[in-house]
């Protein structure tokens, strides 16, 4: 991203500031219709790709070229003809009314310079998938074999990807352009208000002098913060650049200092209220109230969070390493006096529980948070913070919208060429009727788009060719869609492309592929849960009220018996053959079957009270052996 200065950096703040408060208006006073509120979201967002984005490594950081400021200008041309056009556009019907000259030439330009925007602001991966599925549209019938594709004319695709709500303005753009941009502008605000800070501190002082203190540090930090930034690698560099150097410190290998820092600030995206951008796109594409997916994420999130906190303890105690001293953390009195820092939050989960619509309650989380900051006077928000607050939100919605804009590219040629049946036809084929198969297909697909793509992308991409597989083999629409959420999710952590790892191994000084491979032990039960949850929907509680008890149960000791398991380790080092038999037992923990699974719990709690300290304990490490 560039960094400006002068004047062009004031006319960016200025720029982004108003779009930010034109979302702001449509989401207290009401949004446009879809399609062209979508169309305006996206003459706003789009632009910004080619100021803000560089062309090239070489091209001027401080600076905007002459030719970015002309592609900037025409990327938002498509959008004023919408805006100007929109009646007609509107009242037009599909595929009978013609599609004119200059409608053609629209979409042309719209999107060649969305390709291009995405390659700048997301990736190459993204705008080669993007580009090969607008291609596909126009050139899928000279294909050969099982991906020759139907014959379809210019003005059909140009129609298809400009003039319908099923192409680039489709339903991933909508959640970009409603939902998304409120929420990174609510994070802006917790981010001036302190409240972001609030949650190192309260992480710091109630986790801070346990053994290994700044690793259960992490955990909990990066789970506050994470559900609301949305990124996994924003995360690691947000609250890793204070945990990892600690955690080094106090004697974790530098590895593993970095794996569990990628580990916690990937889950982020996976903990309600918010999950990034995901829970809302989920909502959207399943056509159910966001609430809904808050309640299935719950269980799943909080089963993550208790493994990884757990492996990192018992790792500590195994190494012998103790927590920090109080003089260097926050005073818990002082923490809990400032809880109303958790007011927006909470208000914010109470009223998408209780049926607000989540603009709206992002907008009054927006003003919780200006509220709150009023006592303090470090944070104490006036109009300069206000603005700042709105631009430091705005600013990063280039890389979702652009993201969902590109998706719908996608989206549209599934929807029109009929290639979301053929990829079916191929999950069946492949899996021989088999689910399971099918769902380990669907976890590699998602794992590999995950490494390419932002998570965002990849779960919509995933979402469009591999849910429809899984809904025929018989999985619930919420399991499916939530399985490849997960992997598009842990993608993040999953060598050899693992974004969150590199990023957490860059600051730790560590090897990336090695810290990639502890993140994924740590992060075990991310790979192992999404299985459970397609045979067992009662883990995301959609079952009675018995059976989503016996699930949390079964999920609650497979947490437990994973972690010993992974770290070989219970108040005493554990023998190979411990290890193995908690490793099956926290298997069986997770079927579906409930004789499995209650035999899976009582093999745990035995191993548990039969091992607890008869193996030997190792002695304490410096930082120097730990490395």
């Amino acid at each position: 991203m560039r960094e400006l200065t002068g004047r062009t950096k004031q006319f960016i703040y200025v720029y982004v500031i108003l779009m930010g408060c034109f979302h702001l208006y449509t989401a207290i006073f009401g949004s446009y219709e879809a399609y062209l509120q979508r169309a305006i979201h996206l003459s706003w967002v789009l632009p910004l790709g080619f100021l803000l984005y560089p062309a090239t490594k070489s091209a001027p950081k401080d600076s905007i070229p002459l030719y970015d400021w002309f592609l900037a200008v025409l990327a938002a041309v498509p959008g004023l003809y919408v805006m100007q056009n929109y009646s007609n556009i509107a009242m037009r019907i599909v595929q009978v009314d013609p599609v004119t000259t200059v409608q053609i030439a629209l979409a042309f330009l719209l999107t060649v310079l969305l390709l291009e925007g995405t390659r700048r602001v997301v990736g190459f991966p993204l705008a080669l998938i993007a580009a090969f599925f607008a291609g596909y549209m126009y050139f899928g019938h000279l294909l050969p074999g099982i991906m020759k594709g139907l014959s379809f004319t210019i003005p059909e695709v140009a129609e298809q990807l400009f003039l319908t709500d099923e192409g680039i303005y489709a339903i991933p753009l909508g959640v970009s352009a409603t939902f998304v941009m409120v929420f990174l502008i609510f994070g802006g605000f917790l981010e001036k208000s302190g409240i972001g800070a609030y949650f190192m501190e309260f992480a710091q002082a109630f986790a801070g002098t346990t053994p290994g203190g700044p690793a259960k540090i992490a955990v909990v930090s990066s789970c506050l913060f994470g559900s609301i930034s949305g990124s996994a690698v924003a995360n690691v560099y947000g609250t890793g650049t204070f945990t990892i150097p600690l955690m080094k410190r106090l004697g974790y290998a530098p590895y593993f200092a970095g794996a569990v820092e990628a580990v916690a600030s990937s889950g982020g995206q996976i903990m309600p209220p918010i999950m990034g951008a995901g829970a809302f796109i989920m909502a959207s594409l399943l056509g159910i109230q966001y609430g809904r997916i808050v309640i299935a994420a719950i269980v799943p999130a909080l089963l993550y969070y208790a493994a990884v906190f757990l492996m990192v303890h018992l790792r500590a105690l195994k190494r012998g390493l103790k927590g920090l001293s109080p003089e260097e953390l926050p005073s818990k009195r002082g923490v809990v006096k400032r809880l109303y820092n958790l007011i927006p939050i909470v208000g914010l989960v109470w009223m998408l529980m209780t049926g607000y619509s989540p603009m709206l309650s992002a907008v009054l989380g927006i003003g919780m948070a200006w509220l709150v900051s009023l006592p303090s006077r470090e944070h104490r928000m006036g109009p300069k913070a206000i603005l700042d607050a709105i631009y430091a939100g705005a600013k990063n919605i280039p890389v979702v919208g652009i993201a969902c804009a590109s998706a719908g590219i996608i989206v549209g040629s599934v929807a029109l060429t009929g290639f979301g049946f053929k990829f079916v036809g191929f999950i069946f084929s492949f899996a021989g009727n088999i689910p399971f198969l099918a769902l380990l297909l669907i976890m590699l697909i998602s794992l590999v788009l995950g490494m390419g793509l932002p998570t965002t992308g990849a779960y919509i991409l995933a979402a469009a060719l591999g849910v429809p597989a899984l809904v025929k083999m018989g999985f619930s629409p919420l399991s499916a869609h939530m399985f490849v959420f997960y992997f598009a999710i842990v993608s993040a952590i999953t060598p050899p492309v693992a974004l969150a790892a590199y990023a957490a191994s860059s600051i730790a000084g560590a090897s990336p592929n090695q810290t990639g491979f502890q993140a994924m032990r740590l992060g075990i039960l991310a790979f192992i849960v999404p299985f459970a949850f397609c045979y067992d929907p009662s883990l995301l509680l959609q079952g009675t009220a018995l059976q989503n008890l016996a699930a949390v149960a079964g999920g609650t000791t497979a947490a437990l018996a994973l972690g010993f398991a992974m770290e070989g380790y219970l108040a005493g080092l554990l023998s190979l053959w411990q290890r193995g038999m908690f490793l099956l037992a926290g298997l069986a923990c997770l079927t579906p079957l409930y004789t499995l699974r209650g035999a899976g719990i009582a093999l745990t709690i035995a191993g548990m009270v039969l091992f607890w300290g008869k193996g030997p304990k190792q002695t304490p490490r410096t930082p120097a052996q730990a490395a």
